[in-house]
């Protein structure tokens, strides 16, 4: 579904005309108006991503909860430059975060019980918690963090120098580079000595770089540099007197779980953020498939950690 926006004021000051909101719902909300959860997409992905988190019997039922999901703006479905932007505007996860406001008042939901997202997700969910601290009972930033680190820009700076390096701006082979080089940060070095890729199919490490780089062949370019630049300046202290300062002011349960080895949302990390939170939980997710370990339904190992996460903030998210 898509919310039409005459208007869509940014966090830069400037106006977004015509902007369009991609959503998903699964369920209805209650009469008492309890029972909403809100996804927030991450990299690349969709409203559809979050499949494998929902369903009757998932920890997100749709007889029991209304689930929003909200394609982040700059991400190809929501207003993005593959749309025709003339300029492509700069972008923050507050952007993203008021975007999917607009679509929850549209929907009539008040209040969330839930807001949560993997990566790129997870760093919204808690931008929407620093922003509108009554607003939402519980949080989940799964291999995630409240700001982008420095070494997450290295990693963002690596895969934005192989699109770059395509002389013909948005060529196919530029966005080939991209996957390859995003797979050497998206796993980790068990994953590879242990020969792991083979239980996702893929023959051997050159399959995964082949496989990651048509991937990414699919997406368009000018989408991949907006959403990446809007990552790179993620962090909900700006101007609000540091991210760890901005981190006690949220109000909500809040869970944080990194990927054991995740190379570019650290385990550190959390560790350093979890600290500031009133109430706070860090629970790694150990697990040698680097920060895919996260990816909604990757394996089912995962997935029980994830899902046993998910109903603890749902079933009592005031502990």
């Amino acid at each position: 579904m898509l919310l039409h926006v005459d208007e869509l004021r940014l966090e830069s000051g400037e106006l977004l005309q015509g902007a369009v909101i991609g959503y998903r719902t699964y369920g209805r909300l209650a009469e008492t108006g309890d029972n909403a959860v809100l996804l927030f997409s991450y990299y690349t992905g969709n409203h559809d991503s979050y499949d494998p988190w929902i369903g009757p019997g998932r920890p997100l039922d749709p007889d029991r909860h209304l689930v929003v999901v909200v394609d982040h703006l700059g991400g190809g479905v929501s207003t993005s430059p593959s749309h025709g932007l003339d300029v492509v505007p700069e972008l923050t996860t507050g952007d993203c975060v008021e975007a999917a406001r607009l679509v929850l008042a549209s929907l009539g939901v008040r209040r969330l019980r839930l807001a949560a997202g993997w990566s790129l997700g997870g760093m919204q969910a808690l931008e929407l918690a620093v922003r509108h601290p009554s607003s939402v009972e519980a949080v989940l930033a799964l291999c995630s963090a409240a700001r982008c680190s420095e070494v997450n820009e290295v990693f963002l700076g690596s895969v934005a120098a192989a699109l770059g390096a395509d002389p013909e701006p948005g060529a196919r082979v530029g966005r080939n580079a991209f996957g390859r080089v995003y797979a050497g940060w998206a796993y980790s070095e068990e994953f590879f000595a242990e020969g792991l890729y083979r239980e996702f199919g893929y023959r051997d490490p050159a399959d995964v770089l082949s496989s990651w780089g048509r991937d990414h062949e699919d997406h368009h370019a000018d989408d991949l540099l907006a959403s990446l630049r809007m990552w790179l300046r993620a962090d909900v202290g700006r101007g609000r007197g540091g991210t760890l300062a901005a981190l006690a002011t949220i109000t909500a349960r809040t869970l944080l779980m990194p990927a054991s080895t995740d190379q570019y949302f650290t385990v550190g990390e959390n560790e350093r953020e979890v600290g500031a939170l009133r109430r706070g939980e860090l629970r790694v997710l150990e697990s040698p498939l680097g920060h895919v370990a996260g990816r909604p339904g990757v394996r089912a190992a995962e997935q029980q950690v994830v899902d046993r996460a998910l109903r603890d903030l749902l079933d009592d998210p005031a502990s």
